[in-house]
């Protein structure tokens, strides 16, 4: 176990116990001699220590291992958990008290860096239509991203965003903003993600995956909850902002209206 844990994460009891050339009611012993409930514990353990240090050579070749050959059916498996393990561990209060603290923030900062900056860019361009304060921290390298983050300040949020294996550059943007006095608040995985140490406010959304691919599913689908909860708190003052930019998009045509 300690030198395949990499695969030994991703295998059933029975797998482990035909690979170690034991029985499977002696790899749940060992499990639970280990401090764990169970096998499963033990294998969610596994995961979450070697989340962050797959490359993505070994993601492939863990991804071949779990999934065969049909990868379609596994793909949407693995993001069907994801939503739902993410709906059903969501901290209510936690995600209240984010909508509260993005109403009631000076300005609104997102860092999201690699595949993470599609999810920024979601999260701006909504938040944006609804609130006048929201800026995008593009995906600068070097000492740029910190130079957009200049005058961040007390009463403002950072909203960051990142998941295995985590972007330095958005954890190094975090603490800074951190030192400056503003309310820091992440999506990530876990409460092992670097970000979540830092964070005073944090989300979490699943991002398991079938493959090689950083799965988002989860992600998005909580930007998408965060941003339907605060529309809903300024419904009076979107519905006048709708209304004056559904009347630009009709003057500069903006959607095709022939179908």
């Amino acid at each position: 176990l300690l030198k395949n844990y990499i695969s030994a994460a991703y295998m059933t009891a029975q797998k482990l116990s035909e690979e170690s050339g034991v029985s499977e009611s002696t790899v749940v012993r060992y499990a639970n001699e280990l401090g764990f409930d169970g096998y499963p514990k033990l294998q969610q353990a596994l995961r979450s220590l070697i989340k962050n240090k797959l490359t993505s050579v070994q993601r492939i070749e863990v991804a071949e291992e779990r999934v065969g050959s049909d990868i379609f059916t596994a793909s949407f498996m693995a993001d069907i958990e994801n939503l739902k393990n993410t709906l059903a561990k969501t901290d209510r209060d936690e995600f209240n008290c984010i909508v509260d603290l993005l109403l009631n923030a000076n300005r609104i900062y997102i860092v999201g860096t690699r595949s993470s900056t599609s999810l920024a860019s979601f999260l701006n361009f909504y938040l944006s239509l609804i609130l006048d304060n929201v800026k995008l921290v593009h995906n600068a390298s070097g000492s740029e991203i910190f130079e957009e983050l200049l005058r961040v300040r007390q009463g403002d949020v950072v909203f960051g965003i990142s998941f295995p294996r985590y972007s330095k550059r958005t954890v190094d943007a975090l603490h800074f903003a951190k030192k400056q006095g503003a309310a820091v608040v992440a999506l990530t995985d876990s409460k092992q993600s670097p970000l979540a140490d830092m964070a005073d406010r944090t989300l979490f959304a699943g991002n398991d995956t079938a493959s090689f691919v950083d799965s988002l599913v989860a992600p998005l689908a909580m930007i998408n909850a965060l941003i339907a909860a605060v529309g809903q708190r300024k419904r009076t003052e979107i519905s006048q902002s709708f209304a004056k930019l559904e009347d630009i998009w009709e003057e500069y045509n903006i959607y095709d209206k022939d179908k």
